[in-house]
């Protein structure tokens, strides 16, 4: 047992120095490349509106608010000034999102956004993209890289097309730090030992953004209300998460393994959901132990697992927000054949380990 156990790590290892290591490579190649493009844009929407400054930093080889979603599409969280007069509301009435109120109606002047409040009293994430598209829009006209990027259409949401190759969304947010939601308060949950709680003191320091996107728990049922609330997201708190012993390593290899086998129509996976089922694997197993690099090949088989069992059921609970699904909206059909691909996948791994070679 445990001498297959150390073939399959062995093998994992090769498989994470040869192929996750080259994926690397390449997406910060690509990074590089978009942040340019992307970066020279935001200049020129900064110079029509200094209201949305550039927040695309670079900081110890990354760039913050940089997520990658696969190796051709991107998102870019532009974090805005100045939140300031407004209550953060998330009363569980929309399940992922949260709305910003004013505090007082006497302040609404005193406002940096004050055009896109609504006379309720709520400041419109759906304004302000509205704002920020028509601004990008111009942009992309003006800036040195107009010939290589475009706007695409047919979506309120900011995304750009680089060189025909690549998708960067644009999502303008504001940063919470120092606050936690009241949607996720259940976290930790008491009965379970992971993460300890200095960790949890790190991760809820951290806090969360608030993004303008379009909310898809709420696809379909759009009021006004709902158009104006921001998207709940965890970005930070979730990498605070995973530091430590092979949980990295981990995602990296969910990761090459989902661009090599799990690109499927219809999209039904993509790196989140691998982010996501890694946490929960924590939680099954929250000693520190558990994540030496000798466990990694016992990690992995356990996510694949968990993974396969989330598309049977079609359901993917938010780690953060369980009431979440984030299989909402996906097409059964990819997320059938997602489930039949990953069981493929896993059986192979766990049969031959040598198999990894070819995968």
């Amino acid at each position: 047992m445990i001498a297959a156990q150390a073939k399959l790590v062995y093998h994992l290892n090769k498989y994470y120095n040869e192929k996750c290591q080259s994926r690397k490579a390449a997406i910060s190649k690509t990074i590089r490349e978009v942040c340019k493009v992307v970066s020279d844009v935001l200049k020129e929407v900064e110079v029509q509106e200094p209201r949305f400054i550039s927040s695309l930093n670079e900081m110890d080889n990354r760039f913050e608010g940089l997520e990658v979603i696969s190796p051709t599409e991107f998102e870019v969280v532009l974090y805005l000034n100045q939140m300031g007069v407004f209550n953060f509301v998330d009363d569980g009435s929309l399940p992922g999102c949260a709305v910003l109120k004013l505090s007082d109606g006497r302040k609404r002047s005193m406002s940096l956004w004050v055009e896109f409040i609504t006379a309720s009293g709520y400041l419109s994430a759906r304004k302000i993209r509205s704002r920020f598209q028509t601004l990008v829009a111009q942009a992309v006209d003006k800036c040195s890289y107009r010939d290589v990027v475009k706007m695409i259409a047919d979506t309120s949401e900011v995304k750009l097309r680089i060189r025909d190759r690549y998708v960067v969304q644009i999502t303008p947010a504001f940063k919470c730090t120092g606050i936690w939601p009241r949607s996720a308060a259940h976290w930790p949950m008491p009965h379970v030992p992971w993460p300890g709680p200095n960790r949890v003191a790190e991760v809820k320091a951290e806090g969360f953004n608030l993004l303008s996107k379009e909310c898809y728990s709420l696809n379909g049922k759009q009021s006004s209300a709902e158009s104006d609330a921001w998207v709940l997201q965890f970005a930070e708190a979730e990498n605070r998460l995973l530091l430590g012993g092979c949980r990295k390593k981990c995602l990296s290899l969910l990761k090459t393994l989902r661009d090599r086998h799990l690109e499927l129509p219809g999209q039904p996976l993509n790196n989140y959901h691998m982010k996501t089922l890694v946490s929960y694997e924590c939680e099954k197993h929250p000693r520190e132990s558990d994540w030496d690099e000798n466990c990694l090949g016992d990690r992995l088989n356990g996510i694949l697992l968990q993974l396969i069992s989330c598309l049977q059921c079609r359901r993917c609970p938010h780690y953060f927000l369980p009431s979440l699904d984030l299989f909402q909206g996906k097409p059964h059909s990819g997320l059938e054949n997602a489930a039949k691909q990953t069981w493929r996948m896993a059986r192979e791994i766990l049969t031959n380990p040598k198999s990894l070679e070819k995968l």
